[in-house]
């Protein structure tokens, strides 16, 4: 369970730091479990903060059941350890994970019309954008027996090829842990 103290400190504190600059604004709809309660509602800009995920084994389940494979074990962790709009890490930009409508928020992002054929259908499954580059995607094709796959970078300007760029989900989690050495 190491991996799943570190996934979610790291979380925490991306998550942490990002509300302390205010950067948890939004000109959206927020569900109401994420919003501020004692914001105007008459503002455009709505605050949310991130809260502890409700998503539930069989939801996930529910989920690579629809997608065909299922999620490595530290996405899991992920999935089920906070719900939010945004989060950065690195250069990544983690789909959004709001509280009432996670599945049919990643669904959109995965089962993107436009990606279709890119990607779901030759084992890359996105689950964050990469800076301005693409999008990181899981490599179904590779480690199966653990699903712990790599993670490769499809590049939307290089539509035909994957580049390997982390080693599994840990790994990029972890990998901005020892670039800035963040807290456990």
């Amino acid at each position: 369970m190491m991996n799943k103290e570190k996934i979610t400190s790291i979380i925490d504190f991306y998550l942490k730091k990002f509300v302390e600059v205010n950067g948890n604004t939004l000109p959206n709809k927020i569900e109401a479990e994420m919003a501020d309660p004692n914001q105007n509602q008459d503002e455009e800009w709505r605050i949310w903060f991130p809260i502890a995920s409700k998503v539930t084994d069989n939801e996930i389940k529910e989920f690579e059941n629809r997608l065909g494979c299922e999620f490595p074990e530290d996405y899991k962790i992920f999935l089920k350890h906070k719900h939010f709009y945004e989060l950065y890490i690195l250069e990544a930009s983690f789909f959004k994970h709001p509280v009432n409508s996670w599945k049919e928020s990643l669904g959109e992002m995965i089962f993107h019309e436009n990606l279709k054929d890119d990607l779901i259908e030759k084992g890359y499954i996105p689950f964050a954008n990469w800076s301005d580059w693409g999008l990181l995607c899981f490599d179904s094709n590779r480690n199966k027996e653990d699903n712990n796959y790599p993670i490769v970078l499809w590049d939307h300007e290089k539509a035909d090829e994957m580049e390997d760029v982390f080693n599994d989900f840990y790994n990029l989690i972890s990998e901005d842990d020892i670039e800035n050495e963040q807290p456990l």
